[in-house]
């Protein structure tokens, strides 16, 4: 297990602008220390989500407790999210941070699941997005559709084809490229990695990964962004990511791209998969038996965080433009992150097993 601390002056740089509020006049932290498991390695988008979020509920809690973020990487995160699952509450200064790669392995019934998120309660959750890139030779042929990349051999490394990674392994599946996943990597940092040493000539990231290191390799030249996965407008269609105007959504890209089908089995359970790990992305948790007005100050805290005057502004730059749920509304968040339709479940179970030999039942 590896840690990430936050010192005065990381804090210091972000929350300049804000004002410390206590969240609860009845639940002191002073003194105390958080810490935040996060169940990937410390390079992934995971991390840098909580490392943003970290300093602002420091500074929003009562007492200002210090928060760590302590990484627990392993089996595609199903290791921390089973280790969180024994936890009891002590003195409140246990929280979990799970993504859709925690989420995924959940609904398709993974045999080394041993956690049930009813169990757990939610104080905050946050949609994300996210960003598939190409080597700069590969990229000069992309046009806007995968015509030119279907004779191409990809290398991709991957945490896992029942993690999140399922999403654009299936939608590069569904543009018809080719494209080898080499499996057993603890986090999306760790992809992005071998795609710099040139061990991989394609990758992807969600938005809080792509802005915190991917960004600069399109800056120098390295990477050519290929597409992000879109979002979800206000009547469930998908449309381009708000945080990557200028980049087309992977639906545009199946549009022009021959073969790519948006409508039908494959795009159905796609689409399903992805509101149910992006959208709804990432979730902080406190252990079940929390008391109650423990509750209420994490919750009270993490809305104070969003209610900041320049939260739009800081979280656009470090995590993207996405909604941020807190109080009442993270129970809603958390349904539409564990909830997918049984012919959707049907579709990436049959999937995995035809194309990975993955077999889930």
């Amino acid at each position: 297990m590896t840690i990430s601390k936050f010192t005065t002056a990381a804090v210091a740089a972000i929350v300049a602008a804000g004002i410390s509020t206590p969240a609860s006049a009845e639940v002191d932290f002073s003194g105390k220390t958080i810490e935040w498991i996060i169940p990937f390695s410390e390079t992934g988008g995971s991390a840098k989500w909580a490392n943003f979020f970290g300093p602002l509920l420091s500074e929003a809690m009562p007492g200002n407790p210090t928060v760590v973020v302590k990484f627990m990487p392993g089996a595609g995160s199903t290791k921390g999210a089973n280790w969180f699952q024994e936890q009891k509450h002590e003195d409140g200064t246990t929280m979990f941070g799970s993504s859709g790669s925690t989420q995924f392995p959940y609904l398709l019934n993974d045999p080394r699941v041993r956690y049930e998120y009813k169990d757990w309660i939610p104080v905050m959750a946050s949609g994300t997005g996210g960003v598939a890139y190409l080597n700069p030779e590969d990229g000069a042929n992309f046009d806007g559709s995968a015509n030119a990349l279907q004779d191409i051999d990809f290398i991709y490394g991957s945490q896992g084809a029942t993690r999140l990674d399922l999403v654009p392994l299936l939608a590069w599946e569904m543009l018809g490229m080719n494209v080898e996943p080499v499996f057993g990597i603890k986090g999306r940092g760790d992809g992005r990695l071998m795609f710099e040493r040139g061990e991989a000539n394609i990758d992807y990231q969600t938005t809080s990964g792509y802005l915190g290191g991917s960004l600069d390799l399109v800056a120098e030249g390295k990477a050519v962004p290929m597409m992000s996965w879109g979002a979800l407008d206000a009547d469930g269609n998908i449309v381009r990511d708000p945080t990557f105007p200028d980049m087309p959504s992977f639906k545009e890209v199946c549009e022009a791209t021959d073969g790519c089908e948006t409508s039908g089995d494959a795009w159905d359970a796609w689409k399903a998969f992805f509101v149910a790990g992006f959208p709804v992305q990432k979730l902080a948790f406190l252990p079940g038996d929390t008391p109650q007005d423990v509750v209420d100050t994490y919750s009270a805290a993490f809305e104070a965080v969003v209610g900041r005057a320049d939260f739009a502004e800081i979280s656009a730059a470090r995590v993207g433009k996405y909604d941020v749920f807190t109080g009442s509304g993270t129970a809603d968040a958390l349904a539409t992150a564990t909830s997918v339709s049984d012919s959707a479940k049907t579709f990436v179970i049959d999937w995995l097993k035809e194309a990975y030999g993955v077999e889930l039942n």
